[in-house]
């Protein structure tokens, strides 16, 4: 039977208690994912050799075999027998028996691993384990070794744990010791169950190509690859797979952090993806450009990127890519400059789901002159982009009890000069230390959307010229009652107004220096 959740929650807990002391909990995952996949690769490597073993008649002749394609480099072209070769010294029956000198051993073991196997290069060999601060080593021996034994309690193979094991690993972790990692950038992990939503309202279909151009741990491209799995896979040996005549995703993300960089390969090699992650920044250097150094297009487009994000105005000002033609966003948030950025990579019958800000839908709206991101949005409803707007319930997201909104581009809209609005502030389970969204919540956000049904507390369709009597605000909470509190301005939103109002007057007096300088009189 496979690693439950609360087995797998249970396990990691003692792992992370097992190198309490020399690390901050933040940490905790930055040696422990590395080594569960480790282990992961050396547990299917021992099942990939047991089923050669047994296809063949015996262990030493699918080992001779294994070998032999390792010596002609055919593993390592990912044309072999096995998806990896794991030399002997870092398989975890090896590591096991390491009573001293760990560290070194570890690191070696990982830097062997990403020698024979060049797609695990810059991947699993990340972490140095027997690093040193002040002439000590950050991690003694002593713990990892008891890590290690920890780790060693439950096997990850084939039929072990379910392909989303780092995933489940990663999002625990972050949500148990690394709250408050990343809060002060906006950088906040999306949580499973609005990832499953997402590949819903996305739904991808055979061949299609996928873009997440802040992907973090990848997270959202794997819930889309696991939906094309739930509705077009079949089960094979205990585990969902796509039949030959289904071409599967082809899936592409970027990412500016190394370690979560890092991540996102070791998730993608475990679920068998077809995923080119790159590292970068993509707001100033989008990695995917075709051979005329224009942006490449996707089908589908599904993202949270780092809410209300810096930017200075000349990365907008001096873009060579010409994807900010909706104008400028103000730079104390970004949010619209994501959604130009994804909106110039979408193809001509391309879609998105992107998480945000709830300010993003409203910020702006009922202001006297002009306000930038209230005009960008505009933009988007007058060329009719914009098909749907969801609010989530308070208190989903890590670092943050900001709500957030899913909202939904469609460049050929089902219902051309309509918008769907879905009030889901309701739709949640209560959760320690987070609210969650159970299935029933999902099935419900997913019908309302794919049916195009306005129902009475919960969903209304509103069409360009309504939204733009209501000065382009597409909040959910302004046209679907929820016959509780009044909206009112969130603190975020309200500081992201007060920067962007502090940069017009900078400028404006900018401009007014200049023109009495022109006249002389300064």
């Amino acid at each position: 039977m496979p690693l439950d959740i609360s087995t797998l929650e249970t396990w990691l807990w003692d792992a992370a208690c097992a190198i309490r002391g020399p690390l901050d909990a933040p940490k905790f995952k930055d040696y422990i994912l590395p080594l569960v996949f480790l282990k992961r690769l050396s547990d299917v490597f021992e099942d990939e050799l047991d089923r050669l073993a047994e296809e063949f008649g015996s262990r030493d002749v699918a080992t001779r075999i294994v070998e032999d394609e390792r010596e002609r480099g055919t593993i390592a072209n990912s044309r072999g027998s096995v998806r990896f070769y794991i030399p002997e010294r870092a398989r975890w029956s090896n590591i096991r028996k390491q009573t001293t000198g760990l560290g070194q051993y570890l690191t070696d073991a990982v830097r062997a691993v990403a020698r024979e196997n060049p797609r695990l290069r810059g991947v699993i060999d990340l972490v140095d384990f027997n690093a040193t601060a002040a002439g000590q080593h950050i991690v003694p021996d002593e713990y990892l070794a008891k890590l290690v034994n920890v780790l060693s309690r439950h096997r990850l193979g084939l039929r072990d744990v379910e392909p989303d094991i780092l995933g489940r690993a990663y999002e625990y972790l972050l949500r148990k010791f690394a709250e408050g990692q990343g809060q002060s950038a906006g950088e906040f992990y999306t949580p499973r169950e609005v990832a499953v939503l997402m590949a819903r309202i996305l739904e991808p279909e055979p061949g299609m190509t996928v873009y997440d151009p802040a992907c973090g741990s990848g997270g959202l491209l794997i819930k889309c690859h696991l939906r094309l799995l739930e509705t077009r896979g079949e089960q094979q040996n205990g585990h969902r797979r796509l039949p030959p005549e289904h071409a599967p995703l082809r899936l592409f993300g970027q990412e500016i952090n190394p370690t979560t960089f890092a991540m996102a390969r070791m998730n993608a090699v475990i679920h068998d993806m077809e995923a080119d992650i790159r590292l970068g920044d993509t707001m100033r250097n989008p990695a995917f450009r075709d051979a005329t150094g224009r942006l490449m297009t996707f089908d589908l487009v599904t993202a949270n990127p780092m809410w209300n994000q810096d930017f200075p105005t000349e990365v907008y000002e001096n873009d060579p890519y010409e994807r900010f033609r909706f104008g400028v966003p103000p730079s104390s948030s970004a949010d619209w400059g994501w959604l130009q950025h994804m909106l110039a990579s979408l193809n001509e019958r391309g879609r998105m789901a992107v998480v945000l800000d709830t300010g993003a839908v409203s910020r702006g709206s009922g202001n006297q002159g002009s306000n930038r991101e209230r005009d960008i949005r505009r933009a988007f409803v007058e060329n009719d982009l914009i098909e749907a707007a969801i609010l989530l319930p308070e208190n989903m997201f890590y670092n943050t009890t900001a709500p957030g909104f899913i909202i939904v581009v469609n460049r050929r809209k089902r219902r051309p000069g309509e918008i769907l609005l879905i009030n889901a502030s309701k739709l949640f389970a209560k959760g320690r230390p987070k609210n969650y969204l159970a299935d029933e919540h999902i099935e419900t956000i997913a019908r309302l959307y794919h049916d195009w049904r306005a129902e009475e507390g919960l969903a209304a369709v509103i069409t360009n010229e309504e939204a733009a009597r209501n000065d382009y605000n597409l909040s959910p909470s302004r046209y679907v009652a929820s016959n509780d509190k009044e909206e009112v301005l969130a603190l975020e939103d309200a500081v992201v107004l007060l920067r962007e109002a502090e940069e017009e007057r900078a400028q404006a007096d900018r401009k007014l220096n200049e023109v009495l300088k022109a006249l002389g009189l300064t």
